[in-house]
């Protein structure tokens, strides 16, 4: 299965979002399905059970993927990390909330998570959040995040890192998305990811000289390593 073959047709006259849904369960897919077809602004554009299949170049694009945790008895936190690192937006819903299993999904890369119990209204408005890439917090997610005694150091991808430490060096986000041979939005995500993870830490960084402050606090990016930077793009002036 691939395109959803009752997949309304956008207008130009609303902005709506596109949302791809992986689970191997047809009913809970058809169920998910059913609550955001309540919600003018998303639009479901790809089921199946298979994210390789779904996601394939051939088939619609998702501005957010909403994925099961758990497919064909296995977890599948890996997936998340590679999707993540390909800077797509993943919520992950899942009848596993142990709070381990859950954070570990965030550390991989997932913007949300969403418990399967929690029914239509948590799950339109996570996905509506994600898609506007703006944060919102379920109520398993929040029991995960308040009970977590780690250190409220966050864990960033290398990828994160990296887009980090170039925005840091005064390119823009175009030149960083060049550097790194992704796209602009990928790297935006990747910053907006680390911007939400320090927040879930208790430890907001709202502006870029406050997202660089904690990340040297944390020796996420080392002082000497914000020095000029000689950009591949020409003109380019740097973005905040």
């Amino acid at each position: 299965m691939g395109a959803d073959p009752v997949a309304g047709v956008m207008t130009d006259t609303e902005k709506r979002f596109t949302v791809a849904i992986i689970d191997d369960h047809p009913v809970v897919v058809e169920g998910v399905r059913s609550w955001l077809a309540q919600e003018p602004r998303l639009i479901v554009v790809a089921t199946g059970e298979d994210p390789d299949v779904v996601l394939a170049d051939d088939q619609p694009m998702a501005d957010v993927i909403l994925l099961d945790l758990r497919l064909h008895g296995h977890l599948v936190i890996d997936k998340v990390a590679e999707l993540g690192a390909a800077g797509r937006r993943v919520v992950v819903y899942s009848e596993h909330t142990e709070a381990d299993v859950i954070l570990s999904v965030l550390d991989a890369g997932a913007v949300a998570f969403l418990a399967k119990h929690e029914g239509r209204e948590h799950c339109v408005t996570t996905v509506l959040a994600a898609a506007s890439d703006r944060g919102y917090v379920p109520p398993a997610l929040a029991g995960a995040i308040v009970g977590d005694r780690r250190s409220g150091r966050p864990v960033l991808s290398e990828k994160e890192r990296e887009a980090l430490l170039l925005w840091f060096q005064s390119m823009s986000k175009a030149s960083v998305a060049r550097r790194m041979n992704i796209s602009e939005h990928t790297v935006k995500q990747y910053v907006d990811r680390a911007r939400i993870k320090y927040a879930r830490a208790g430890r907001p960084a709202a502006t870029k000289a406050a997202l660089l402050a904690r990340a040297i606090e944390d020796g996420l990016v080392r002082a000497e390593e914000i020095i000029d930077y000689r950009s591949y793009a020409s003109p380019d002036q740097p973005t905040p």
